[in-house]
C-alpha cells in the first residue's frame, strides 16, 4: 500500500471508501506502470505512445531528467533503452539508482547550488550535439527549480524571488511567466541549447489544463509570453519594488521556430490518468463518481467548501488541479491539500467526507494531505482546538497531526498535481 497509515485513517465505511480511491489513484501513476503502457523497443524502434524513432538513424542516445517524479521515469527508461543509452543526467528530490545515468538529489521548493550545478553540468555536456544525436528529456512537475540556469540575478536574489512569488497567491501559471524570463533553460531555452539534436521531451504535467508550455517552465516548448508580461505579473504582486528588481534581470525567451522544429513534446501522464483510475474504482465500489475537473484552481481555503457545494447525495466528486495559499500572518506548517481539508471543516455534517492530497506524496511538509469528516471535527472540539485560528496561522500540519487525520505516503516517484475526493453517502 502507498498510503502507509491506511489503517489508522480507516475509522469508517466512508473513509475507508475514500483512502480505497486514493490508494487506486497513487498506484495507476507509479513509474512502472505508467511506462509499460507508454513505451517500448522493438530492435532498434522506439516507440512512445504513437510515435516511432529509428535509433540506428543516430550515433549517440541521451537523456536528461529534472522534475519531482521524473527520476522514477527515467530509471524505467533506461531499462528499455540498456545498451542503446550513451549516457545521462537525472536530477529529482529522493535518491534513485542508475546504470548509465548520473544521478543528482537536489532541492525544492526553492532552488539552490546542487541545482544550478547540475544543469551548469548538463548543458556543458551537451555543447557539441549534431543531428545525429538525439536526446530524451524527461520533464516533470518541480523541474522549474530542479532545472536552474539563472540569467542575470544570482542565486540569492533567485531564492528569494520563488519565495516571494510561493506565499503571494499568484498561480502557477503566473509563477512560471516569471521563472521563464528569469532563465536560459525555461520558456524553450533548453531547445534551443539542444538544437540542431533530435529532441523528445516525455512530460508529466502538475499544471492544471496541462499546458505543456507551463509545467516545469516549458524548457522544451516554444513560449508565446514576454519579458514586459514578467514584469507585469511580478507588479501585480507588488514584488518588484520589494524585491528590487529591473528590466535588466529579465531575458526574452527563444521566439525562433528554427529551435523547434526537431522538437517534439508528448504528454505522458497528467492527473486525468488518476481520475480516470479513481473513477474505475469507485464503480469498482459499487458508487457513482463524477470528475468535476481536471484543472481546478483557487483558494485552498474556499476549495473545500466549493466542491462540498457541488457534490450529490449519493455520489462522489473528483477533482485535480492546484489551489493557492496566501500567507497573511506568521507561517506555520502545512500545505495547500491540508488547508483544503482544513477550511471545509464547517461545511461537514455526518455524511460528508473529504480528501485532499499531493500526487507526489509531499504536501509541503511530511503529510501528502488530509482526510475530514465530522469525526475530525469532533476530535478538535475535545481537544479545544479552534481550526479557525490553524488557518489564520497556515499552520495545518500541527492540527492533523494533533487529530491524526494526515494521510501519510512519503515522497513518490510520481507527480500529477492534487487530488480532491468528497464524498456524500
Amino acid at each position: 500500500m502507498l498510503i502507509k497509515n491506511f489503517d489508522p485513517l480507516n475509522k469508517t465505511p466512508e473513509r475507508k471508501i475514500c483512502l480505497d480511491i486514493a490508494e487506486a489513484a497513487l498506484e495507476s501513476i507509479q513509474p512502472q506502470n505508467i511506462i509499460q503502457k507508454n513505451i517500448s523497443l522493438n530492435e532498434s524502434i522506439l516507440t512512445i505512445q504513437d510515435r516511432t524513432s529509428d535509433l540506428k538513424n543516430f550515433d549517440r542516445v541521451f537523456l536528461l531528467s529534472f522534475g519531482k517524479g521524473s527520476a522514477g521515469l527515467s530509471k524505467e527508461i533506461e531499462k528499455i533503452l540498456g545498451n542503446l543509452l550513451t549516457k545521462g543526467y537525472a536530477i529529482d528530490l529522493e535518491p534513485e539508482q542508475f546504470t548509465k545515468i548520473d544521478f543528482t538529489q537536489g532541492t525544492h521548493p526553492l532552488p539552490s547550488e546542487i541545482n544550478i550545478n547540475f544543469t551548469k553540468k548538463a548543458i556543458q555536456q551537451f555543447n557539441n550535439l549534431t543531428i545525429k544525436d538525439i536526446i530524451i528529456v524527461v520533464i516533470a512537475g518541480g523541474g522549474s527549480v530542479l532545472f536552474e540556469n539563472p540569467y542575470r540575478v544570482n542565486l540569492e536574489k533567485l531564492i528569494e524571488i520563488n519565495k516571494s512569488l510561493l506565499f503571494s497567491g499568484a498561480t502557477i501559471t503566473e509563477m512560471n511567466v516569471a521563472r521563464k524570463h528569469l532563465s536560459t533553460v525555461k520558456g524553450g531555452g533548453l531547445a534551443k541549447l539542444l538544437s540542431p539534436s533530435k529532441v523528445i521531451s516525455i512530460i508529466a504535467s502538475d499544471v492544471p489544463g496541462n499546458d505543456l508550455s507551463v509545467i516545469a517552465s516549458g524548457p522544451t516548448v516554444k513560449d508565446e509570453t514576454t519579458k514586459e508580461q514578467a514584469l507585469e505579473i511580478l507588479k501585480k504582486y507588488n514584488l518588484v519594488e520589494k524585491l528590487n528588481l529591473s528590466e535588466e534581470d529579465f531575458l526574452e525567451t527563444p521566439k525562433d521556430d528554427m529551435y523547434f522544429v526537431n522538437t517534439l513534446n508528448i504528454l505522458l501522464l497528467s492527473n486525468q490518468t488518476a481520475l480516470s483510475a479513481m473513477k474505475e474504482k469507485a464503480k469498482e465500489l459499487g458508487l457513482t463518481a463524477e470528475i468535476f475537473s481536471d484543472k481546478f484552481q483557487g483558494e485552498a481555503k474556499l476549495a473545500g467548501k466549493e466542491l462540498i457545494e457541488r457534490t450529490s447525495s449519493g455520489k462522489i466528486l473528483l477533482a485535480g488541479g492546484e489551489t493557492t495559499v496566501k500567507v497573511l500572518n506568521k507561517r506555520g506548517q502545512g500545505g495547500r491539500n491540508q488547508e483544503v481539508v482544513l477550511a471545509a471543516l464547517p461545511y461537514l455534517d455526518s455524511n460528508t467526507t473529504i480528501a485532499s492530497f499531493d500526487s507526489d506524496g509531499w504536501d509541503n511538509s511530511s503529510f501528502a494531505g488530509a482526510i475530514g469528516d465530522l469525526e475530525t471535527v469532533k476530535k478538535a472540539e475535545g481537544l479545544n482546538f479552534d481550526p479557525k485560528e490553524y488557518l489564520k496561522n497556515n499552520n495545518t500540519l500541527s492540527f492533523f497531526e494533533k487529530t491524526g487525520d494526515g494521510i501519510i505516503t512519503g515522497r513518490l516517484p510520481s507527480n500529477v498535481s492534487d487530488l480532491m475526493i468528497v464524498f456524500k453517502k
